[in-house]
């Protein structure tokens, strides 16, 4: 008789494209994944996979069988969802977040995390989004909080929210509260996010004009760095507003009036395509649900 481990075995399988990754992922050992395809084949009757090219890929009849699984496993974890007890969901998963988010809705999704699924535990990393694409695709993140949406076929995303980013800069460089020029802006150094990222592109393409001054443009992984030397008066801070909202209100910091234009940063969830993502997919809709309060 077919069984649920030995068809979630089978899409591990043909979705790493090897024996070896579905064993890693699925914390046993190669000889035993080989040793359930083979009980599988054995009781369909059919080849299922073509094992003599560098990936795992399945054969005509493992493309067909491929549906069904996908289906069965699908309805477990919906099953599980509808009617399983919350704690059943339990383990660890691999959160990789970008600062923005750790800045701003990340605490609240921790709190209702731990009160609705009191098993499940997060383990979180923040790193910047180009680092945590590499590390979700190289499946050393399990979901991911990013600028994006990511445009590959096999990740899942989910919009979470839009943040503007503002020209933020300390009362002590007098820039007082009138509309200021790019040419006003362009004296100071310019402080953002590190190199590689798209929002520091967007910042270097604005400034890097034949009109202007060579840019002095400081770039920091660490955002509380970034809020620390535009408090300090180093810099001006182009950054988004969200997470500056006390720095604003208690007046370390000014938004300056400007005409130029930096596309808000979109953040979403993204995470792989697998068997089984009910656990990824909650997580994620929770995030949805506490960045639209904002």
């Amino acid at each position: 008789m077919v069984d649920f481990k030995a068809l979630e075995t089978f899409l591990w399988v043909v979705t790493l494209g090897s024996f070896r990754g579905a064993a890693q992922k699925l914390n046993t050992t190669q000889p035993a994944i080989s040793q359930r395809i083979a009980q599988l084949e054995r009781e369909l009757g059919v080849k299922l996979l073509q094992r003599e090219r560098p990936l795992a890929s399945p054969t005509p009849s493992g493309r067909q069988l491929m549906v069904y699984a996908e289906k069965l496993i699908g309805l477990r974890a919906d099953m599980m969802a509808a009617v399983g007890d919350r704690s059943a969901m339990r383990g660890v998963m691999r959160l990789g977040v970008a600062e923005t988010i750790v800045h701003t809705w990340l605490p609240r999704l921790i709190e209702r995390v731990n009160a609705a699924y009191p098993n499940l535990s997060l383990e979180i990393e923040v790193d910047i989004t180009p680092n945590l694409r590499a590390r979700l695709m190289a499946q050393e993140i399990e979901l991911a909080f990013l600028i994006g949406p990511l445009a590959v076929s096999t990740v899942r995303n989910r919009v979470l929210c839009d943040y503007p980013v503002g020209f933020l800069a300390s009362p002590s460089l007098k820039l007082g509260r009138r509309k200021l020029a790019i040419a006003e802006l362009a004296k100071f150094p310019i402080i953002t996010f590190p190199r590689k990222t798209q929002p520091y592109e967007n910042v270097r393409a604005l400034f890097n004009r034949p009109d202007l001054p060579p840019i002095r443009l400081h770039a920091s992984a660490s955002l509380a760095t970034v809020i620390h030397m535009a408090i300090e008066g180093l810099g001006i801070a182009v950054i988004p507003t969200a997470i500056v909202e006390d720095q604003l209100r208690d007046g370390r910091l000014r938004k300056l009036a400007t005409d130029l234009a930096i596309p808000p940063l979109t953040f979403s969830a993204s995470w792989l395509a697998s068997p089984d993502t009910t656990a990824i997919e909650t997580v994620a809709r929770l995030a949805s649900e506490i960045a639209s309060e904002e």
